[in-house]
């Protein structure tokens, strides 16, 4: 999810839903998850969200610890970049 909302930080809740091929109600669990956790953040535009991503925060799993998100998204986003025509 952090990778699709770097991807695109105006991302609506259903295409999150139908890029990770889970329910609305479970994105927006994931997402408050995400936001209590510190690890993105919300702004209302207009009637739509706007997401930002703390870059620095790290992974919360004990083997990844010590790394921070920024290492994922960069992978993701520059094999994106690269791929466009």
């Amino acid at each position: 999810m952090l990778v699709e909302i770097a991807r695109d930080p105006q991302v609506r809740v259903r295409d999150l839903a139908d890029h990770i091929g889970i329910t609305q109600r479970g994105v927006q669990k994931v997402l408050a998850d995400l936001y209590q956790a510190g690890y993105l953040t919300r702004e209302r535009v207009g009637r739509r969200n706007r997401y930002g991503l703390n870059l620095d925060e790290h992974f919360r799993h004990p083997t990844e610890a010590g790394l921070p998100i920024r290492l994922l998204i960069n992978l993701f986003v520059a094999r994106d970049e690269r791929d466009s025509p």
